[in-house]
């Protein structure tokens, strides 16, 4: 019989992160610091709704781009919090989660062999979604030294004629970087020079520490245009099992992204809409919910990188998500080997960072979405191994 599996699928390794998950299996006794997503429950009020709307039978198709009421919430929220606009009608398309609309922006754009920019480390699925369009996915490596952003320079030197879009994920997941309006009005000039369209995945959009305010790419000059923001009510929200993502952009490349949702998702469920507009219903609810939760990652961030710091380990101030990404290299083990004596001699679990691509190597991504209780204890265990190791 003949292989019916694709080549490119074949070929695709599983993510990183879904390898140690089947090792970390191993040892169920451990502690996790894998995660990421919130440790929260879903507002109440939203819980609430969701179970009226269920209640209530509205359990029917939507529009193909979601209810009209919830993607007018939305370009509502989108202009208060980010200065962006955006005609909800035609504009703004509500999906099965960020990862869906990441999917189907790539799909909307690209024809064989086509490049896409991917700065790394980044989210898993990237590059596996660039491949299964028939692209070509090509790494550019961001440095500690420069916070993890993505440079002009390193923008400039990684396009070529072939080169269609730049994939900018920030606030980012592992690193916790994130992009200053300053930074992002470096990058623009760039993107403008080579006619690059960019996909701006701002799924952890709202949670931004010390000061900072996410600002998006779309908000800039001569942006908005060659922009498709990604978003969605995941990490804000605690909904990540919801799957309740949305894509806001240029009227063509949005009608495009809806044509392959039609056909391959018809709508995002009913219920779950239902819930996300109760999460946008009220602007002093909204930014309640989102500050309660917020402020208790700040105060975890402030902890895990007081303590890696204590026990000797470079680590990375992150300015946004909820993930620490410290340098193992003091250990003289890969960011594998590392995660793997971790689990099975110190009962901790934590991704190593070479998941997250190649320039991850020397790191390992561990989320503070979780209790202190839970993060002190794991902290323990921690200082526990790096001394059997003589890295105190």
């Amino acid at each position: 019989m003949r292989d019916f599996i694709a080549k490119r699928v074949r070929d695709m390794e599983w993510s990183g992160i879904r390898k140690f998950a089947d090792i970390a299996a191993q040892a169920p006794e451990a502690l996790s610091l894998c995660v990421g997503e919130p440790d929260f429950k879903t507002p109440e009020r939203v819980r609430h709704a969701a179970a009226d709307a269920l209640e209530a039978g509205k359990t029917r198709y939507t529009a193909n781009m979601g209810l009209p009421e919830l993607r007018a919430k939305i370009a509502h929220y989108l202009e208060r919090r980010f200065a962006l606009r955006y005609n909800p009608a035609a504009e703004i398309l509500c999906t099965i989660g960020a990862s869906e609309a990441i999917d189907a922006a790539l799909r909307a754009i690209l024809e064989p062999g086509d490049e896409i920019l991917v700065p790394e480390p980044s989210y898993v699925a990237y590059k596996p979604a660039i491949v299964l369009g028939h692209g070509v996915p090509v790494v550019v490596t961001t440095k500690a030294e420069n916070g993890f952003r993505l440079t002009a320079e390193e923008l400039e030197a990684a396009v070529t004629p072939k080169t269609k879009a730049l994939i900018l994920p920030y606030p980012n997941n592992p690193t916790g970087a994130v992009m200053e309006r300053a930074d992002l009005e470096r990058l623009a000039p760039v993107i403008h020079k080579h006619d690059l369209l960019v996909i701006s995945d701002e799924i952890y959009a709202e949670l931004t520490y010390g000061g900072m305010n996410h600002v998006s790419i779309a908000s800039l000059e001569g942006m908005r245009e060659r922009t498709i923001v990604l978003n969605g009510f995941a990490k804000s929200f605690s909904m990540t099992g919801w799957r309740m993502g949305f894509a806001a952009g240029p009227e063509e490349l949005i009608q495009a992204m809806r044509k392959i949702h039609a056909y391959v998702i018809m709508c995002a469920p009913a219920v779950s809409q239902y819930g996300a507009l109760e999460a946008l219903r009220d602007d002093v609810l909204c930014d309640a919910d989102i500050a309660r939760m917020r402020e208790a990652y700040d105060e975890r961030r402030k902890y895990m990188l007081a303590e890696f710091r204590r026990l000797g380990m470079d680590c990375f101030e992150p300015k946004g998500a909820f993930y620490v990404f410290p340098s193992i290299r003091k250990t003289g083990l890969s960011s594998q080997e590392f995660c793997e004596r971790l689990l099975f001699e110190g009962g901790v679990a934590v991704v190593p960072g070479d998941s997250f691509g190649e320039s991850g190597e020397g790191h390992v991504r561990i989320s503070y979405a979780y209790s202190m209780e839970e993060l002190r204890a794991c902290i323990e265990k921690i200082e526990a191994f790096l001394k059997r190791l003589g890295c105190e």
